[in-house]
């Protein structure tokens, strides 16, 4: 189990206010972390800190557009100053809106881009220096199984979505080749449907898809809170520290039938 314990380590999560993020910053210090909260809504981060707080470890909270480089810059030297260093990274921020590209507009598109794709960009960009002196880093980018499936539901058609998550899996594996000597690995989770504040109000309510869904896995649910954390937890620790370039995807089966 000592492979898995990241005491002494300093993770920063991105959309950490809630849903996926929340619940996998308080995971990194419960398996022995410290940890930097980031998301827009600073509110919300302190509530996240506060449940960390209470397992005995550190946190803070920094309001942070992750697709504004000034907002970034400024939130990772906060972060660095405050903890010395940078061990983990968590790309978990993340949107969705549905559309075809007849029916996109192309301010949604690079709404979704912005935050899903250059979020990425340039949280690596000021953390993998941090990373690189240390000669040690584990990031993490959360990508999903619309990277490799897509559906004709309607509630399923989100090309830009698609298109997004799908240049998640490509970054990963280009940064994976070009910091691995630096011993900074570099990965991606794929998640399948799990209960957030993107699906709970449109996935969740929808009885018919839900349903189909459901009868389509293999496991016959949706993803249960927590269950995406024992991959993450794995990726940032050191057993899988010749892992890198990979994409996990935890989606109960889905993608396989």
């Amino acid at each position: 189990m000592k492979l898995f314990d990241l005491t002494g380590k300093v993770a920063v999560v991105t959309g950490a206010s809630s849903g996926l993020g929340a619940d996998a910053a308080v995971a990194y210090a419960e398996a022995g972390a410290d940890v930097a909260l980031l998301a827009r809504r600073k509110e919300r981060l302190e509530e996240v800190a506060e449940r960390i707080r209470k397992t005995g470890h550190k946190a803070i909270a920094i309001a942070c557009d992750v697709a504004d480089e000034e907002n970034v810059k400024v939130a990772v030297e906060e972060v660095f100053n405050h903890f010395g260093k940078i061990d983990i990274l968590l790309n978990n921020a993340g949107i969705a809106i549905g559309g075809s590209v007849e029916t996109l507009e192309q301010k949604d598109w690079d709404k979704i881009m912005d935050i899903n794709v250059k979020g990425i960009y340039l949280m690596c960009k000021y953390v993998i220096p941090h990373m690189r002196k240390q000669k040690y880093g584990r990031i993490v980018n959360v990508s999903s199984i619309n990277a490799f499936v897509a559906d004709k539901s309607p509630l399923l058609v989100r090309h830009v979505y698609n298109t997004s998550k799908a240049a998640v899996t490509g970054l990963t594996m280009g940064m994976a080749a070009s910091y691995g000597v630096d011993g900074i690995t570099v990965n991606s989770i794929a998640p399948g449907l799990f209960e957030s504040e993107m699906t709970e109000d449109t996935l969740f309510k929808a009885i018919d898809f839900l349903n189909m869904y459901n009868a389509l896995t293999p496991v016959g649910r949706p993803g249960a809170k927590g269950e995406l954390n024992g991959t993450i937890i794995y990726f940032s620790s050191d057993a899988a520290s010749y892992v890198t370039g990979q994409h996990v995807i935890v989606d109960g089966g889905f993608s396989i039938v």
